[in-house]
């Protein structure tokens, strides 16, 4: 039986703010979000790109150097650490970056130097943009907490047997979730945690 103090993870828009750094490397790149483009989840309803240079952008910024210097999601450090620290829960990376080895070798080196050595147990990377349906299976009916930004992967996670959390954006925000709980920072994701 799976040890009831691990928690699955994804990264991007839950243990570190992808957006930020993808928004500052496409204005580098002379590109511009539409009006209210915060809005938009998707890359290419964002910026006003085709489906092939949008899959084509995002690739090649996960699997750059700037992957290696993402900044932390709002209040994330503080209360994992504690999660970690004074409660005991380790927790399981589930991330939709890049299969290139480097570019996670990239993001686990982040994450180290963000949390700390001994937070994160495994980290699972799939290609980008890849579902999250065989990488969550192995968890099914194990309650274990899942953290996640994306609609669809967080009610996944809820329909295999997970405790799912839902971190709220302005692009999730009016998505209906049913009774999954929602959390606008790692605060409120650890009060939901340890109750």
């Amino acid at each position: 039986m799976l040890n009831q103090k691990v928690i699955l993870t994804d990264v991007d828009g839950v243990l570190l703010d992808w957006v930020h750094s993808f928004t500052q490397w496409m204005e580098r790149h002379g590109y511009t979000q539409i009006d209210n483009g915060e809005n938009e989840y998707d890359i290419g309803t964002r910026y006003g790109l085709e489906f092939e240079e949008k899959e084509r952008l995002v690739r090649m910024f996960n699997e750059s150097a700037w992957i290696r210097k993402l900044p932390p999601l709002r209040n994330a450090i503080k209360y994992v650490r504690k999660l970690h620290e004074e409660h005991g829960y380790v927790f399981r990376v589930i991330s939709s970056l890049s299969t290139d080895p480097y570019a996670g070798h990239l993001r686990t080196k982040n994450l180290i130097e963000m949390f700390g050595p001994t937070v994160f147990e495994s980290y699972t990377y799939i290609d980008t943009g890849a579902d999250k349906d065989e990488v969550l299976e192995p968890y099914r009916d194990t309650k274990c907490w899942w953290i996640e930004d994306k609609v669809e992967n967080a009610i996944l996670g809820r329909t295999l047997g997970l405790d799912s959390i839902l971190v709220n954006h302005p692009f999730n925000i009016d998505a209906f979730v049913g009774d999954m709980p929602r959390c606008n920072n790692w605060k409120e994701i650890y009060e939901t945690i340890v109750g």
